[in-house]
């Protein structure tokens, strides 16, 4: 007999990975999203479905029952994920912060997270990351915004943030800040969570070249935050932060690998429509193949964060593949016939992925930055001293 939990969703991984791809068979169709959806739609809709999929119990598999869940881990999730691109369905953006965000926070601060994460986890909020900034982007350890305590013992954040994904649409933003001396580099670090609406709190969202406003930069004037809502302790913000770059490196390869798949058969059936240059087939192999190769990767990756290993620098190679893979997705949508991939209004969804791709080897830490971390910290390569 299959074990279910309260909501009959089975416990049992192959199990709920049967009984969650039967039940999308029949309710696929209330969720999809128009390729040439606004950038708003797209956004609103995931919450939506967020909502739906975790009161329905499916998104709940691989959360902790302290915020909500119903047990299981990593591979449950991961395999939410890839089950909702296999029927069609694309992975709100909402989740990759989630990802991101939640498993450092249940693991540093599970107090903060059974108060705060049940509303991101159900897609009644949504959260941003805000890290980089304008002089401190790759390099964290030398970042400025500043957590000076207060009279009072409030921490008081003055600073600058910038490419905080969706940070313009989050009500809560897990923020690191300075709170040592800037000589103490990442040892002076503290993450916290801040509430994003404080009237203290100036966003501005970025335009990508494609027109899309997924980014924004922060500005923090004296913004007063309780040290209860530090994750972790009070200079111990790097651990956090590299925490979750094993997750944000790792289990992001794992969905965004689902998420090419399903372009890369929704490309296949454009080109049925649009028609397609000469060599369109073998770009669209090319590109399967480096997605098989991220895929192998991920499902690795993922095992080990299930297991509970300290996964660390070894995430960068997902890192590497799966920009190389994001790349050939989209490099192989330029195949479209004659000019329609340039100028042909069916073709935006592609070109602005396109664009999208370029930056692909740049964001969640430069290709040659995980190429140098690669070398240095799991091969163990010896320096140059040219």
């Amino acid at each position: 007999m299959i074990e279910t939990t309260r909501t009959g969703v089975p416990l049992e991984l192959g199990a709920y990975r049967q009984a969650f791809r039967e039940w999308l068979a029949g309710h696929a169709a209330e969720y999809g999203t128009a390729l040439d959806a606004s950038e708003d739609e797209v956004f609103s809709r995931g919450l939506t479905l967020s909502n739906s999929m975790w009161r329905a119990g499916w998104k709940q598999m691989g959360w902790a029952r302290a915020v909500g869940g119903l047990g299981g881990g990593p591979r449950h999730r991961a395999t939410y994920y890839d089950e909702l691109c296999r029927a069609g369905i694309e992975v709100p953006d909402t989740d990759l912060s989630i990802e991101v965000i939640g498993p450092a926070l249940l693991h540093y601060s599970p107090a903060l997270a059974e108060q705060y994460l049940p509303a991101l986890l159900a897609g009644e909020e949504s959260w941003a990351q805000a890290f980089s900034e304008p002089d401190a982007g790759s390099d964290l350890a030398g970042l400025r915004t500043r957590g000076i305590v207060a009279t009072g013992g409030d921490l008081v954040v003055s600073g600058q943030k910038v490419w905080t994904s969706h940070g313009h649409l989050a009500q809560r933003l897990l923020v690191l800040i300075r709170t040592g001396t800037a000589e103490s580099r990442h040892r002076g670090l503290s993450a916290v969570l801040v509430d994003a609406e404080d009237p203290r709190i100036v966003r501005r969202p970025l335009t990508f070249a494609n027109g899309k406003k997924e980014l924004s930069e922060i500005f923090f004037d004296d913004v007063h935050v309780s040290q209860g809502r530090l994750v972790g302790p009070v200079d111990g913000g790097w651990k956090v932060a590299m925490h979750m770059l094993q997750y944000e490196r790792g289990m992001y390869a794992a969905q965004r690998q689902a998420w090419l798949t399903l372009r890369l058969r929704q490309l296949i059936e454009h080109f049925n429509v649009v028609g397609a240059q000469p060599g369109a087939g073998a770009a669209i192999a090319r590109a399967w193949l480096r997605l098989q190769v991220v895929r192998a990767r991920a499902i690795q990756t993922v095992r080990r964060l299930d297991a509970g290993d300290e996964v660390g620098p070894d995430s960068s190679a997902d890192k590497l593949l799966l920009s190389s893979a994001e790349r050939a997705v989209f490099d192989a949508a330029r195949f479209a016939e004659d000019s329609a991939f340039t100028f042909d209004a069916s073709d935006a969804p592609w070109r602005d992925g396109w664009w999208y791709s370029r930056a692909s080897s740049i964001f969640g830490g430069s290709a040659e930055i995980q190429r140098t971390l690669i070398a240095d910290r799991v091969l163990g390569l010896p320096r140059s001293d040219r």
